[in-house]
């Protein structure tokens, strides 16, 4: 009773995981979209002289 106890926890363990990974994604992130740019451009003469 002990081993078949064991063996359904295990394969319950690895199942869940399983279902985690390929399931569907449950993030809650903002949908931000595209970004306007606020730096500077890049000045290839200026980048070197570090």
């Amino acid at each position: 009773m002990g081993i078949s106890n064991i063996i359904a926890r295990i394969t319950e363990y690895i199942s869940e995981a399983a279902m985690r990974i390929f399931g569907p994604t449950d993030d809650q992130y903002p949908n931000t979209g595209v970004q306007p740019f606020t730096g500077e451009p890049y000045k290839k003469g200026t980048a070197d002289i570090w």
